[in-house]
């Protein structure tokens, strides 16, 4: 895999283990005349998140948990076919696996603590609230005799 862009930072200086990555050719479906019947430009990268050791366990157990709908028996998939080159799929499928990662080991947001709306902001509301209602009732016919 020497000539790649890599290693792909997921967080930190926590990186994609490239030893780990299991990488597979397709053909790629759509356009690309004669090019396109002859070479395998389809990408799928494969992650076995569940055994990793390049992941803290505190991370790992996030990311299974946020990505246990992708996941089959703890592998994570991820496929490029953008490009007609396989090497910039790879890339993409790379950068793509580390985003998704990334995102999947995310601290959980803290949580939000409940503020009360201050009285002069809501007399102000309600105050513009009646104004507008004076306004609107004073374009009533009934004045118009």
């Amino acid at each position: 895999m020497y000539g790649m862009s890599g290693p792909y930072p997921i967080r930190g200086s926590v990186l994609l283990p490239e030893a780990e990555l299991m990488w597979r050719f397709s053909r790629s479906s759509g356009p690309g005349g004669q090019h396109v019947n002859t070479s395998d430009s389809q990408v799928e990268l494969r992650f076995d998140l569940a055994r990793t050791e390049a992941l803290p366990e505190v991370w790992k157990q996030r990311a299974l948990e946020r990505l246990a709908g992708r996941l089959t028996d703890g592998v994570v998939t991820v496929r490029a076919s953008e490009h007609r080159s396989q090497w910039r799929n790879r890339e993409t499928a790379a950068v793509r696996l580390a985003a998704l990662l990334a995102e999947a080991t995310a601290p959980p947001p803290k949580p939000r603590r409940p503020t009360r709306i201050p009285r002069g902001i809501n007399e102000r509301r309600l105050r513009e609230k009646k104004q507008r209602s004076e306004t609107k009732r004073g374009r009533s016919a009934r004045d118009w005799g």
